[in-house]
């Protein structure tokens, strides 16, 4: 008969109450993969090992694809321009965009008049910088 140290006893009371406090979609599918995968192995697991599991699955990489994702879709439509920038700001922070392709993803998703508009500014007055961009939109929207 195989006999579990204290050590690992706690260990599998830590991750079970880990486990029973996660729920929902994601969560609910990978805690039952995991209490499937602890019955078969008799519950035994490395802490170290679960906690860098637990958070390689559930860290905020999947949250900046996810970002990244939705900022490439966002459009204006028939959005107010302040609360699309606001909206639009946020996400290329959370996105980890770089300057340059914020300005493509501006002038691609907001309203194609505003654009327009701003493109025919005199040379000297056209925005270049992302911070112009933003004064530029915002102003004419």
């Amino acid at each position: 008969m195989f006999l579990k140290s204290n050590r690992v006893i706690e260990t599998d009371n830590k991750i079970t109450a880990i486990l029973a406090h996660l729920r929902g979609d994601i969560a609910g599918i990978y805690i039952q993969k995991k209490l499937d995968k602890l019955d078969k192995e008799l519950g035994t697991q490395d802490w170290n090992d679960f906690m860098k599991e637990i958070k390689t699955i559930f860290s905020d990489k999947t949250k900046a694809a996810d970002a990244k994702w939705r900022i490439e879709s966002f459009k204006q439509g028939k959005q107010n321009i302040t609360n699309f920038m606001i909206e639009f700001e946020t996400l290329a922070i959370k996105a980890d965009t770089d300057k340059l392709h914020a300005i493509f993803l501006l002038k691609k998703n907001i309203q194609q008049d505003i654009i327009k508009m701003i493109l025919g500014y005199p040379p000297i007055t056209a925005p270049k910088t992302l911070k112009e961009w933003k004064v530029a939109i915002t102003s004419v929207g």
